[in-house]
């Protein structure tokens, strides 16, 4: 497990060297008071660890910009990806304030080593063509983060995909899978959403594609007050989800999305061993006394059963997780 005695941790990825696994994280100090206060204080802090269980903090990996900048409030979610030449690409959230509110948009770094990171700058942002912008009244940002890069299967460059909003449609209910392409990860071009709007979600956070067992997967999070009066209506938390798809780079038909999580672990992600074992992390998010949790849990086993992911039942400090069958956390 993950645990700043001074610091909230959250949103976070990982990356793997061979020897070491990273995990890159999200976290602010809790001299805040304050949990909610932490969005707009975040760093990207980074640990390393050969079990996933034991992680020994090191030196940050990046902090916010100086103004003008992109990212010159705060750096938040991101992933990171290897390119054949060995230079370790991490592309992350960049948050700056606009007339309309915060404003979201992708920029990179570069490391020869996981350690050193150096700024790159923006490479992506919303297109109006597509996606919602901050002018438009009703959400509470401009909605294009998070991104997730990936290798296209068929060796026709890289697939980013991002937190957005669609530029139309019920206002509850325009999240979509926003989507990047480029041919070598430094220049990009936006393009239209893997998935329609209208599915049941406001928006879907911190995606992750896996191919598990040969199902392609999409994993997101979308807590219940971010989720569509419908599906509200339908009852049941909000949480991690997940969607099965045809191919690993879409599209995806997030509709019949089932939970995985609840609220109580958020930003669930699947980390493959190097012996191919699939394991489950999140986050301590929702506690029993109404409070924030702020660490990264011991990893979980999670396997595919008759078409469908399985987080195996285990104790997690206080949490249990049941998960098998699509049934939501039991306590």
């Amino acid at each position: 497990m993950l645990a700043l005695s001074d610091s909230w941790v959250w949103d976070f990825w990982t990356a793997d060297d061979g020897t070491d696994y990273h995990l890159f994280f999200l976290y602010a100090s809790k001299a805040l008071h304050d949990p909610d206060a932490r969005h707009y204080r975040a760093s990207i802090g980074h640990a390393v660890s050969s079990d996933l269980v034991r992680w020994r903090r090191i030196e940050d990996a990046l902090v916010h910009g100086d103004a003008p900048a992109f990212d010159d409030v705060a750096t938040w979610t991101g992933s990171v990806i290897q390119h054949p030449d060995g230079t370790w690409f991490m592309f992350y959230t960049g948050l700056t304030l606009g007339p309309y509110g915060n404003v979201q948009s992708v920029g990179y770094a570069t490391s020869q080593d996981l350690i050193t990171w150096d700024k790159q700058g923006q490479v992506a942002a919303a297109d109006a063509r597509w996606y919602e912008k901050a002018s438009q009244v009703g959400w509470n940002d401009e909605a294009f983060r998070d991104p997730w890069v990936m290798a296209d299967p068929d060796g026709n460059g890289w697939h980013m995909l991002v937190t957005a909003r669609a530029a139309a449609g019920n206002l509850d209910d325009r999240g979509v899978v926003g989507h990047c392409w480029s041919p070598d990860l430094r220049t990009w071009q936006v393009m239209e959403p893997l998935s329609e709007p209208g599915q049941g979600f406001g928006q879907l956070e911190v995606m992750q594609t896996a191919i598990v067992d040969g199902q392609p997967l999409l994993l997101f999070s979308c807590l219940t007050g971010e989720t569509s009066a419908v599906r509200k209506t339908d009852g049941g938390l909000g949480g991690t989800w997940v969607a099965r798809a045809d191919r690993v780079i879409g599209p995806y038909d997030l509709a019949d999305a089932q939970l995985v999580s609840g609220p109580e672990l958020y930003v669930g992600k699947l980390v493959q061993t190097r012996d191919g074992l699939w394991l489950y992390l999140a986050f301590t998010n929702d506690q029993p006394d109404g409070g924030f949790g702020g660490t990264i849990i011991d990893p979980v086993p999670a396997r595919l059963a008759d078409g469908r992911l399985v987080v195996e039942r285990t104790r997690i400090s206080r949490w249990w997780a049941v998960v098998g069958d699509w049934r939501p956390w039991d306590h």
